[in-house]
């Protein structure tokens, strides 16, 4: 028997942008915050992630720019709620990709560099 519940928000609003949602209706979003550091007299780029529900009727995606208002716990570590989706968020998303070649470039050199010693090492057995 499905009903059709609301959930009350109160408090704080952001606007992230969804990183992850791979966990059944929820997903984690992230944004970015300036921080002051008095020791050096400079200020710091820090990112704030937290876990949302991600609701039925929104399904936001990863990359999907979100606005999410806090409400009540819902779980251990659920506080927030997606309201809305803004977009698409293209800086991640062609973050994203570049991190995904860089790291398949890598595996590519791994597989050479070991592929070398193998023969290095039947060149030295054979002496």
């Amino acid at each position: 028997m499905a009903t059709n519940k609301t959930i009350g928000t109160r408090g704080r609003e952001f606007v992230g942008t969804v990183i992850s949602a791979k966990m059944q209706k929820t997903a984690t979003v992230e944004w970015p915050r300036t921080v002051f550091v008095s020791k050096y007299e400079r200020s710091m780029t820090q990112r704030t992630r937290v876990k949302a529900h991600n609701p039925d009727s929104i399904e936001a995606k990863v990359g999907d720019k979100v606005l999410v208002r806090e409400c009540r716990p819902l779980s251990k570590t659920k506080n927030f709620i997606i309201m809305q989706k803004l977009g698409v968020d293209y800086t991640f998303m062609a973050r994203a990709e570049n991190l995904k070649a860089a790291l398949a470039g890598r595996a590519e050199e791994q597989k050479v560099h070991a592929k070398n010693a193998a023969a290095a090492k039947t060149v030295e057995a054979k002496q």
